[in-house]
């Protein structure tokens, strides 16, 4: 079965250098240090697997790349390809945050929006690409794009020497996935946060196989894969990795701290992860070295306080 490797991440790391931007570690409490991925370009750590898995894919077809997105992915494979010259067509559901949707307009992708969920977006755009024979760019279920993912575990630990944990949110899995490659060398533990009312890998836990969840809350419009990507599940379904999951107060809560402590404006999936350690759903030991992975702002400002 095919899998990811950190020399598969290292290799990414080396690949996308230049294009993607070092973002910034803060230690915001002692032994307790935020990634800040949400100021990446196009506003999330997706651009990282997007430029991986088109940079790896050598001489690109006329018809350019294709993705289906929550939103997050779409601006990323977006501004990929503006970056490389290649035209891009994003597939987006219908709940798409029309932040989002004005982004992907900004970058000048040809959008479509359709169906209610991410998953019926992906069918239609798998659809599309068949048709076309465009590249398809997968939100997180394809190696270059997991390893692309990792890179940011790689930059975490050297950034910080090296945590004993790191909270991470889960979608699709990818990102996660990539984060647990990428600092399989240091080997901390990585706790994969999950709204509850999205669970993908928790309930693929349980059942010893990803299957599929309902899809709904705050977190919906990036976190919305109705099942755990396969190459996700395979990595994820190990030792290191504990499943926790948050409620959507819990994310709204901590996305409110987020911005009145430390005026970091992320979405409520950019929340996510540290809404598990707010509300105690994750309890570090004393002396536990944690590092918590912020990972969108793809946001409405105005909304920060509003809830």
């Amino acid at each position: 079965m095919t899998t990811v490797t950190h020399a598969d991440v290292a290799a990414a790391a080396a690949r996308i250098s230049g294009h993607v931007l070092r973002t910034p570690v803060i230690e915001v409490a002692p032994r307790l240090w935020l990634k800040l991925e949400l100021l990446q370009h196009s506003g999330s750590f997706k651009v990282r697997g997007a430029f991986n898995r088109i940079m790896s894919a050598g001489d690109l077809p006329a018809a350019g790349v294709i993705a289906a997105s929550g939103g997050n992915h779409g601006l990323a494979v977006a501004f990929a390809a503006r970056a490389l010259g290649v035209r891009a067509e994003i597939f987006v559901p219908t709940v798409t945050s029309p932040v989002k949707v004005a982004g992907l307009e900004r970058l000048g992708a040809h959008i479509t929006q359709t169906g209610a969920i991410y998953a019926e977006a992906a069918e239609a755009a798998a659809k599309r690409a068949a048709e076309t024979g465009a590249l398809s760019v997968h939100a997180y279920d394809q190696p270059e794009v997991v390893a692309g993912q990792g890179t940011t575990g790689l930059e975490l630990i050297e950034q910080t020497g090296a945590v004993d944990t790191v909270l991470v949110a889960v979608g699709g899995g990818g990102f996660a996935a990539g984060i647990t490659v990428g600092t399989s060398v240091s080997g901390p533990r990585i706790v994969a946060v999950e709204p509850e009312r999205i669970p993908t890998l928790n309930a693929a836990l349980r059942a010893g196989e990803p299957v599929p969840v309902e899809v709904s809350g705050v977190g919906a419009d990036a976190l919305g894969a109705s099942r755990i990507g396969g190459l996700a599940f395979q990595i994820l379904n190990d030792p290191r990795v504990e499943s926790v999951l948050v409620s959507d107060e819990a994310i709204i809560a901590a996305r409110r701290t987020l911005w009145e402590r430390h005026r970091v404006a992320a979405e409520h999936a950019g929340a996510a992860a540290y809404a598990a350690l707010l509300s105690g759903a994750y309890r570090p030991e004393p002396g536990e070295r944690v590092a918590v992975v912020v990972c969108g702002s793809n946001t409405d400002p105005a909304t920060l306080t509003a809830e």
